[in-house]
């Protein structure tokens, strides 16, 4: 069993003419410190497929697994603690508090946990990104590319099991993009994480170790295991 693994996930949106099948009886499996990417055109059923494997969203029948625990047997609230735990997650969008500095937007997570922050291990996170020299900056002055390595360090800080990142690079540049997918790559080897992004571009999606393609909620042959 692989440390993230999906079986039988359904979810339909709507009814009659305008039912909508995003996902198909999608069965994947995951191994642990894998870097994975999962494409597909738009409205493949790639971003709902991510929601489910999060446990931001609950299918119609199915299972997620992470760990070997069966995310959604726990309610709403214990979901919630796991999925803090476990789960760290990178938007398109940052997702920054706008109120807070570099640091204390790395460390939100942790304390909100109510855990004790291991500097030393975020420390490392910080240089492997390149932003120790931003600790008390606001989001506000920070590149796009700037925001999202704070926000790979956020998701990488409270050492989650699992990344799940969704068009992490949809709002940069090919360069920065790029810059972005490679420091992914290098903390994943780094802190032997497990990674699942979403892209649509095939240049990064190659980068990674291996590609989940889906296309009409479904899985295409050969891509269940990764």
């Amino acid at each position: 069993m692989g440390i993230l693994e999906s079986k039988d996930l359904c979810k339909t949106y709507g009814s009659g003419e305008g039912e909508v099948k995003a996902l198909d009886h999608v069965s994947i499996q995951i191994e642990d410190g894998h870097f994975v990417s999962i494409v597909g055109t738009s409205g493949s059923g790639k971003s709902t497929l991510l929601n489910m494997l999060g446990g931001l969203d609950r299918p119609d029948s199915g299972t997620v697994t992470i760990s070997g625990k069966d995310i959604f047997s726990m309610q709403d609230e214990e979901l919630t603690i796991f999925r803090r735990r476990n789960i760290g997650f990178v938007f398109q969008n940052y997702n920054l508090v706008p109120i807070l500095n570099v640091y204390e937007n790395i460390v939100l997570p942790i304390e909100l946990d109510g855990s004790e922050v291991d500097k030393k291990y975020v420390g490392r996170i910080i240089d492997t990104l390149g932003i120790e020299k931003k600790m008390t900056a606001m989001p506000n002055q920070l590149s796009g590319g700037q925001q999202q390595r704070v926000a790979v360090a956020r998701a990488l800080a409270s050492k989650p099991a699992i990344i799940l990142a969704d068009e992490p690079t949809g709002n940069l540049d090919s360069k920065t993009g790029m810059d972005v997918i490679s420091l992914l790559k290098l903390t994943s080897q780094e802190f032997h994480q497990t990674i699942v992004m979403i892209t649509h571009n095939e240049e990064i999606a190659l980068m990674a170790d291996g590609i989940v393609r889906i296309e009409d909620g479904k899985v295409e042959a050969g891509d269940a295991l990764c």
